[in-house]
C-alpha cells in the first residue's frame, strides 16, 4: 500500500500539534488563589508512623479556605483524610499512647460556639467535642502520661452571654487597647487550668490579672512552664518571663527568667534537666527589630546559657535531639531559611541542611530523624523527611495543578546602595523573557523585620506571569542580615530603606536586565508605607500600588495597635523634639506635592495594624493634586485579606493599574 508524502506530512503535524497541546502550559493568573492549599502545622505519632498535619484548601461557595485534618504515613506511601468540616481544626496532636487525635474547634455540638477541645479515636468513628466550657481554649497540651491536659481558656464575654439584641458600648480602660483581628482590647484575661481526660473535671491552675500563654510539660508530668508578664503594668512594655508551677491545684508558680526583654517558647529535654526557650536580642528597648536568640537554663532557672549569640541571625522552632545533646532549628539567613543544630555543652553551630530554598516547622522522630517543611520558588511548602542528610519528599499538595503552570524564573541578586552598603535581591522573570528588557516592579516586603527568601511567591508568580520582572530587596530594617542591619532604620523610616530599594533598581537597569523606562513599585503593610515614602523621594516610577500603609505618621499615634512603640522608637508628639521627628517621618504626606506617580491605594476596612486612616489620607492628598489615584477599601477586612474573591481581585487590580501605566 502506498502512503502519500502529503498525507504523512498531515499526520505528523497533527500528533505534534496534539503533543504541544497535551505538555503546553498556562501562565498563573489571579483565580489560581481557588487552587492554592496550604499545609500547616505537622506532628508525628508516638510510634513514628504517621505524621499528622492541616491542609487548609479552598472552597469558591464559602469564599474562605477550609482548615481539615490530613495523615499521611512516614514513608509518604498512604494518605487519609480525618474531618470534613465548614469550621475548620487547628491544633491538632496526638495522644501520648496514640490511640486519639485531639483539636480545636469552634463547630457547633451544642449551644457552645467557643473554641472547644475534640477528640476524635483512632481506630474509627466521629469526632466528639471532649470540653463544653463557657471560655475560649486559646490552646493546649497533653500530659505526658494521658490521664491529664493543660487546657489555656481566656474568660468567658459575659456580654455575649446574655446575647442582647443591641450590643453594649465598648468600655476602653487598657493602655494597649486595640489589636487587629480582636479589636478593642478587652479585660478578660487568659489562664492555665488542668482538665482529668478520664473524668472531665477541671481545675483552674493560675489566677490573677495576668495572662498566660505556651505551656510546657515536664516530662515526668509533675511541672509545667509557661510565659507571662507579671509586671506591675503589662500594657506599658514589652516583657515576657517563664515560669514553672507544679501540675496541682494551689500551686505557686516560680519564675524562672528575668530579662527585661521577651523570653518564650519554652521546650523541656527528654530527661527533664534543662530548658530550651528564644530570647529576645534587646531588652524592651528595641525589641520592635528583635531576632530571636536559642538560650537554654536548668530546670530550676540557674545558669542560662546564649548559645546562638554569636550566630546573629533569628533562629525559630527549637527541638531538642533525640540525644539529648543538642538543640535543632531553623536559622534566617540572607535569603535563605535552613536547619541548624548546636551542642548545648560546646556550644558548636553545624548547618544540617540547607540550600537556595526555606525549611520551616521541624519534629523530631522517634528513630532521631526530622520531619520539617520546606518551599522553593517553584513548589509551595510541602512535608518531608529528613534522614541522614537525605531529604524525602512525603506530600504532593498543589503539584498536580501546578504542573501545567508555567512559572516564573527566581535569581538572586546584590546591588550596593548610594553609601556603599550591599543589599541581597531576588528577581523573578517570565521562563520565555529571554534576554528582553521587562518593565520592573519593586514589590516590597512588609515588616519590616522581615526577609524575602527562596520560597513560593504567589503574588510575584502572579506579577511576573504577565510579563514583569519583579524584584525583591532586602532593604535595612530587614532581617537574616545580622541585628545591626535590621536596627538600622531605628528611628529614621524612610530613608535607608528608600536609598536600597533605589540602589536595587538602578543595578537591575544597569546590567540592562529591565527597562529603566517603565518602573513600577508596591507593597502591602511596611511594604506600602515604603511604597509612599519612596514615590515621594523619587518621580521616576510609572505606576505605584500601596497596601495597607500611611504616610502622615503624626496622625497615626493612638490610631493603630502599637502605642509601645510610637512612645519608645519616635517620642511623644507634644514633645517639640519628638514633634519634629514625627513631621520629618511624614513627609510623603507633607510633601504630597512632590509625588508624580499614579497610585492605587487598597486596605482592609477593619485594619488595626495599619488602619485605613492612612491610605485615606495620601487618596485624599493625590485627588486633591490631581494625581491620578484609586482607592479600594475591602469590607470586614482586617490586615491580611482573607476572603477568597478578595484576594483574587486585589491581584487583578494590581495587573490593571500597572497595566495600565507601564508598557
Amino acid at each position: 500500500m502506498k502512503i502519500s508524502f502529503k498525507l504523512v506530512f498531515v499526520f505528523s503535524f497533527l500528533f505534534i500539534e496534539f503533543v504541544n497541546a497535551q505538555t503546553a502550559k498556562r501562565k498563573l493568573n489571579p483565580n489560581d488563589v481557588y487552587h492554592l492549599q496550604t499545609v500547616s502545622d505537622p506532628q508525628i505519632s508516638p510510634e513514628g508512623k504517621w505524621v499528622l498535619y492541616n491542609l487548609a484548601t479552598p472552597d469558591s461557595a464559602k469564599n474562605k479556605k477550609i482548615s481539615d485534618l490530613h495523615m499521611v504515613s512516614w514513608d509518604g506511601k498512604e494518605k487519609v483524610q480525618l474531618t470534613v468540616s465548614e469550621e475548620g481544626e487547628s491544633d491538632a496532636r496526638f495522644s501520648p499512647d496514640g490511640k486519639y487525635i485531639s483539636f480545636l474547634s469552634s463547630k457547633k455540638e451544642d449551644s457552645t460556639e467557643n473554641s472547644q477541645v475534640w477528640l476524635m479515636d483512632r481506630r474509627g468513628g466521629e469526632a466528639k467535642q471532649f470540653t463544653k466550657i463557657k471560655g475560649d481554649v486559646k490552646g493546649y497540651e497533653w500530659a505526658p502520661d494521658g490521664r491529664r491536659m493543660v487546657l489555656v481558656i481566656k474568660d468567658e464575654d459575659e456580654s455575649e452571654r446574655k446575647k442582647p439584641k443591641i450590643k453594649p458600648p465598648i468600655v476602653v480602660d487598657r493602655y494597649h487597647f486595640k489589636e487587629d483581628i480582636e479589636g478593642y482590647v478587652s479585660n478578660r484575661t487568659t489562664h492555665l487550668y488542668l482538665l482529668d481526660v478520664t473524668s472531665g473535671n477541671i481545675e483552674q491552675l493560675t489566677t490573677g490579672k495576668k495572662d498566660e500563654s505556651s505551656p510546657s510539660w515536664s516530662p515526668d508530668g509533675t511541672k509545667i512552664v509557661f510565659v507571662s508578664n507579671t509586671t506591675e503594668e503589662p500594657d506599658r512594655n514589652n516583657n515576657e518571663d517563664i515560669f514553672v508551677i507544679e501540675a496541682k491545684k494551689g500551686s505557686v508558680a516560680k519564675q524562672l527568667t528575668t530579662w527585661k526583654g521577651k523570653d518564650g517558647s519554652p521546650k523541656w529535654n527528654k530527661d527533664g534537666k534543662y530548658i530550651s526557650y528564644l530570647r529576645s536580642t534587646y531588652d524592651d528597648t528595641y525589641l520592635n527589630y528583635d531576632q530571636g536568640i536559642l538560650a537554654v537554663m536548668n530546670s530550676d532557672g540557674s545558669e542560662n546559657k546564649l548559645l546562638t549569640k554569636e550566630l546573629d541571625r533569628p533562629v525559630s522552632n527549637q527541638k531538642w535531639s533525640k540525644d539529648n545533646k543538642s538543640i535543632v532549628f531553623v536559622t534566617d539567613d540572607d535569603r535563605q531559611s535552613y536547619i541548624s543544630s548546636v551542642n548545648i555543652v560546646s556550644g558548636k553551630i553545624l548547618k544540617v541542611i540547607g540550600g537556595d530554598r526555606s525549611f520551616s516547622n521541624l519534629e523530631v522522630h522517634p528513630s532521631g530523624s526530622y520531619l520539617t517543611m520546606m518551599s522553593d520558588p517553584q513548589h509551595p511548602e510541602n512535608l518531608f523527611t529528613l534522614s541522614r542528610g537525605i531529604l524525602k519528599q512525603i506530600t504532593e499538595v498543589n503539584e498536580k495543578w501546578l504542573s501545567g503552570i508555567d512559572l516564573a524564573t527566581v535569581t538572586g541578586f546584590i546591588s550596593q546602595s548610594k553609601d556603599g552598603t550591599k543589599v541581597s535581591g531576588l528577581l523573578w522573570k517570565p521562563s520565555d523573557a529571554g534576554t528582553k528588557k521587562l518593565p520592573l516592579i519593586v514589590f516590597i516586603h512588609g515588616g519590616p523585620v522581615a526577609q524575602d527568601d527562596y520560597s513560593f511567591d504567589f503574588t510575584r508568580q502572579v506579577l511576573a506571569a504577565r510579563d514583569y520582572a519583579v524584584a525583591a530587596v532586602n532593604y535595612r530594617g530587614s532581617n537574616g542580615r545580622g541585628k545591626e542591619f535590621s536596627k538600622a532604620i531605628y528611628s529614621d523610616w524612610g530613608n535607608l530603606e528608600v536609598s536600597d530599594l533605589l540602589g536595587a533598581t538602578d543595578y537591575l537597569v544597569k546590567q540592562g536586565l529591565v527597562d529603566g523606562n517603565n518602573l513600577g513599585i508596591g507593597g502591602w503593610s511596611y511594604g506600602g508605607i515604603l511604597t509612599d515614602y519612596t514615590i515621594a523621594t523619587d518621580q521616576r516610577f510609572k505606576a505605584a500600588c500601596s497596601g495597607a500603609g500611611s504616610a502622615m505618621q503624626l496622625s497615626m499615634y493612638g490610631v493603630d495597635q502599637y502605642l509601645l512603640q510610637w512612645n519608645e522608637e519616635i517620642g511623644l508628639p507634644w514633645v517639640a523634639k519628638d514633634l519634629e521627628k514625627y513631621m520629618k517621618l511624614s513627609y510623603p504626606f507633607t510633601h504630597a506635592d512632590r509625588i508624580k506617580t499614579p497610585t492605587l491605594f487598597m486596605v482592609g476596612e477593619n485594619d488595626f495594624n495599619v488602619p485605613s486612616v492612612g491610605s485615606e489620607q495620601m487618596y485624599a492628598a493625590l485627588k486633591t493634586l490631581n494625581v491620578p489615584t484609586e482607592l479600594v477599601i475591602y469590607p470586614t477586612q482586617y490586615h491580611g485579606i482573607s476572603v477568597l474573591s478578595y484576594q483574587a481581585d486585589r491581584l487583578k487590580r494590581y495587573l490593571d493599574w500597572y497595566g495600565k501605566y507601564l508598557k
